[in-house]
Formats: C-alpha cells, sequence, structure tokens
C-alpha cells in the first residue's frame, strides 16, 4: 500500500477530512479533570466556529462545568459513530474550555449559534446568565489530530493512528 507516513497538517485533503467530520457530526465527547484526579467524560451536543473553537450549553452545577472552573484544561472527541469500524472518521482535540463570561455573550451567542442544525435551540444571552439554569460554554482547540486509519489510501501505516491537522484556516 502507497502512503505517506507523515501528512503535512494543512494538506487539504486531511482538512477537508477533519472539517466534514465536525461539520456533520452535533456531539463530542468532552473529558475533564476531576478533583480526585481521574478522567471524567461526558457527551456534549457543541456548535462550532472556525472549526478550533467550539460551543455547548450546559448547567453550571453538571460534574463537567464544575470541573471546567476548577481545571480549564480539556480535550474534546468528535467521532462519527455511525460508519463501520473499517471507515471511521474522527477529530480529536486538546485545549481549554470556560464558561463564557457575561460580558462576552451577546457576540458569543451570535457565533456558537449560527449554524444550528435540525432540531437545535438558539438560546439567547438572557436564557444563559443570572438566575438561569444554563450557561455557555467555549473550548479553544491548542492542538487537532485527525483519525487516520491504518487501511487509508494516502496515509495509512497498517495501523489507526492520530495525525496533527490545521483546522482554522479562516
Amino acid at each position: 500500500m502507497a502512503h505517506r507516513a507523515d501528512p503535512d497538517p494543512s494538506d487539504p485533503q486531511l482538512v477537508a477530512g477533519a472539517h466534514q467530520v465536525l461539520d456533520t457530526q452535533h456531539y463530542a465527547v468532552l473529558g475533564t479533570s476531576a478533583p480526585d484526579g481521574p478522567p471524567r467524560v461526558s457527551p456534549v451536543y457543541f456548535t462550532h466556529h472556525r472549526y478550533s473553537t467550539l460551543y455547548w450549553v450546559s448547567s453550571p452545577h453538571a460534574t463537567h462545568s464544575v470541573n471546567v472552573r476548577r481545571t480549564p484544561a480539556a480535550t474534546l472527541v468528535v467521532f462519527d459513530s455511525s460508519l463501520p469500524p473499517a471507515r471511521t472518521r474522527a477529530v480529536y482535540l486538546t485545549g481549554s474550555a470556560i464558561e463564557v463570561p457575561e460580558r462576552e455573550l451577546t457576540d458569543s451567542c451570535t457565533v456558537a449559534f449560527a449554524n444550528l442544525s435540525q432540531g437545535a435551540v438558539p438560546f439567547a444571552p438572557e436564557q444563559l446568565r443570572d438566575a438561569a439554569s444554563l450557561r455557555l460554554y467555549r473550548f479553544t482547540a491548542d492542538l487537532a489530530e485527525y483519525h487516520v486509519r491504518g487501511t487509508d489510501p494516502l496515509w495509512g501505516t497498517g495501523l489507526d493512528r492520530r495525525v496533527p491537522v490545521t483546522l482554522d484556516l479562516g
């Protein structure tokens, strides 16, 4: 099998694959750090802005929200679980998450809810502040990796692996 072992992170095909995953999938697995050290994972419905900034809405009392306030370092995995194992696609993100500050809610809501999928609810800033039961969270990626199958015709090496990918090209 002919392949390029180490693709350029900005290779258009690699970037397009990662963009497709983020454009077509709506749930991510968020990884945060629990107070006693072990990882905590939670599914979140997300939207993205320019691929490297993701938003979700959650209760500030949810365990992952409490963890984010305490330790902003976080990871996200977005994957297409509808595909059979031989066709898996995923994007792995490492970065930091925060509860969007109230002074940024108006601008952040405009960005976060600009492109919603069917059934998603756009929240107004008033629904995410003060006594409201939900808050807006923002994840900013420092590192993005794309899942390359071992059998990938361009980059396969025989074993599945993660390769760096450049997401924000705008």
